[in-house]
């Protein structure tokens, strides 16, 4: 029988052994370009180890997922880290998991707003991309280099996702 997973918010605090949560920060606040313009400086830092690395930029357009769903794999990446902000304001689902002795451990997953974008930290398991309700684009910063920057993992038992 499936493990059925809850979902909880997206806080810093929760999720800062995975990585970042990025969001306008206050306490990150500056006024540039005169006074019109509010920086939320320095939300997350990118990873890019290797020859030849570098980060990127990308636009990733999500399809929504149906539930209940079933996690059934994870996946990390060695070399570099791997954010995703939402740019349609939708609300969608992040799921990471600790390292146990090199595989992934029981799958947390938060429910993001469409505000909050994560950074996950070089070589963190996590799920790919959950959107929720409707084609979502989000910009994905990562790494480009030499190497394999993924590792797959398959669970024997899919944990469940009833419903966000």
């Amino acid at each position: 029988m499936a493990d059925k997973l809850t979902i909880q918010p997206l806080t810093q605090a929760a999720f800062a052994s995975f990585g970042t949560v990025i969001e306008a920060d206050p306490a990150s606040m500056r006024h540039i370009n005169g006074g019109t313009t509010e920086r939320y400086h320095a939300l997350a830092e990118a990873e890019a180890t290797g020859e030849d690395a570098r980060v990127i930029i990308n636009l990733f357009r999500g399809a929504p997922r149906a539930f209940p769903y079933a996690v059934d794999m994870m996946e990390r990446h060695p070399f570099g880290s791997q954010s995703f902000s939402p740019i349609d304001d939708r609300p969608w689902l992040v799921v990471v998991a600790a390292d146990e002795d090199g595989k992934p451990g029981r799958p947390q997953v938060f429910r993001a707003g469409g505000r909050q974008g994560v950074n996950y930290r070089r070589n963190v398991w996590h799920h790919p991309l959950i959107a929720m309700g409707a084609v979502s684009d989000f910009l994905v910063v990562d790494r480009l280099g030499g190497g394999v920057n993924l590792e797959e993992f398959f669970f024997d038992e899919p944990f469940i996702i009833e419903q966000p």
